[in-house]
């Protein structure tokens, strides 16, 4: 029994304009910019059965909210809570970052380095800080979801702030290291995961997508550092479409797995692109050619090291016929994954550092404002994505990779700061805001 959970994060507001810190003060309203994000947004999750709605009760919140609803089929009735208002910043509330640099230097620092021990003080002079006291206030929520909607398959639509939605995203994960800066959540963006909250403690989570602005003009984050990298699943083939294991062996892409690949090319086609990598098996490289069909003068260079996970015995076979010969591993690969060698194949730790390797040789093979489009597999994006995430690589079923989905990773060039996901796992481009692609078998 899973429950979805459906992340926004309010419209563009007057604070959001002007370049001031926000926080906890009420004054902030919706521009008419963030009203039109807001009625897209809607629009975008207009068909999905909602069943319950929580919002900060903060006014450039509770006015998305209610632009949402005018735009679903059904209508819930939105329940306002505290538990879902943005960080309290005390005295910043208001100010500019240039007024931040000249009033409190040190502070910024600590804030842009390790927001998680920024400590300020209130007005009566008591010192407090704010992460810690929000990602509390997201655990009490969280706490809460998971005992009104224990055991039961609806889906929750939650509409707050930027930082209480990174935090809510960064508890259901277990808080990594530095997790704060890992993430990136626009203006209405659209964040989706699903969890399995039989209790608090052993809850399952997927992470489904990240800041997806699909619906907004342009349809991608704006760059947020000088290097970017495009990582991409390859698209269909038959046996993702069959369940079966594909591992080494080189599968080519069905003609949905082009298609797939064709709508990547499309939502990327405005996107400057100057480097392109691929695994070296053909069905990644017949997806990064399709996309490239609108940057013809780039070469792609093959990585061994982003092939799939070999799969060793279980290639080529259904998870039924795994099941029959191998019942106990199967489940353990389902379970625990970092402990599964695999029959003559290879262990996710394997993977995990042979896909990192081949990571960090292409991001420092980039220059400073380039941007590379990398295409490779399920597991070795995940593993991937489990290191951006502050992740261990046995924590791979925490992220959804759909075939031809895209995600965005924004080099932060600073040893102090994590790189940052900008957007995980978009699949508007073949047909919604959930991914409906093929389970596959990993």
């Amino acid at each position: 029994m899973t429950l979805r959970l459906i992340f926004i994060r309010h419209g563009l507001s007057s604070f959001n304009k002007e370049g001031r810190i926000q926080g906890r003060n009420d004054l902030s309203t919706l521009t008419k910019e963030g009203q039109l994000q807001a009625k897209a947004a809607g629009q975008t999750i207009s068909s999905l059965p909602i069943n319950a709605i929580y919002s900060s009760p903060l006014q450039r919140a509770s006015e998305t909210t209610k632009i949402i609803i005018k735009q679903l089929q059904s209508k819930p009735q939105a329940t306002y809570t505290d538990d879902l208002l943005e960080v309290d910043l005390g005295p910043w509330s208001g100010l500019t970052k240039d007024e931040l640099k000249n009033l409190y230097p040190e502070k910024l620092i600590t804030w842009e380095k390790d927001p998680k021990e920024l400590a300020i003080k209130r007005e009566n002079g008591t010192k407090f800080q704010p992460i810690k006291e929000l990602l509390f206030q997201a655990e009490n929520f969280l706490k809460f979801l998971s005992k009104t909607y224990s055991n039961s398959n609806k889906t929750i639509l939650i509409v707050a702030h930027n930082a209480i939605l990174r935090c809510l995203i960064l508890k259901l994960i277990n808080e990594p290291s530095q997790g704060f800066r890992r993430l990136k959540l626009d203006n209405t963006s659209i964040s989706i995961c699903n969890v399995d909250f039989n209790n608090w403690k052993d809850r399952q989570v997927q992470i489904q997508c990240l800041n997806n602005i699909a619906h907004l003009q342009p349809h991608l984050p704006k760059k947020g550092s000088k290097k970017r990298i495009i990582l991409v699943r390859h698209g269909e083939t038959d046996w993702n479409k069959q369940g079966r294991f594909q591992g080494q062996i080189d599968i080519p892409l069905n003609q949905n797995g082009k298609d797939q690949a064709q709508a990547a090319s499309e939502f990327l086609k405005n996107v400057s692109i100057q480097k392109a990598f691929s695994s070296s098996l053909s069905r990644p490289i017949e997806t990064a050619q399709i996309i490239l069909k609108e940057h013809p003068e780039i070469k792609i260079s093959l990585k061994d090291k982003l092939k799939e996970i070999g799969h060793g015995k279980w290639e080529g076979k259904l998870e039924s016929e795994i099941e029959s010969d191998w019942p106990d591993l199967l489940q353990e690969w389902k379970s625990f994954p970092e402990k599964v060698q695999m029959p003559e194949g290879e262990n996710i730790k394997q993977v995990s550092i042979r896909s990192i390797t081949g990571w960090k040789e292409i991001c420092n093979d980039l220059e400073n404002d380039e941007t590379a489009l990398v295409v490779a597999h399920d597991a070795v994006n995940k593993t991937i994505l489990c290191h951006l995430l502050g992740l261990m690589p046995s924590n791979i079923w925490m992220i959804k990779q759909g075939n031809g989905g895209i995600t965005v990773i924004d080099l932060s060039g600073r040893e102090d700061q994590p790189d940052q996901i900008t957007c995980l796992n978009i699949t508007s481009h073949l047909g919604g805001v959930i991914d409906s692609t093929a389970t596959g078998a990993l």
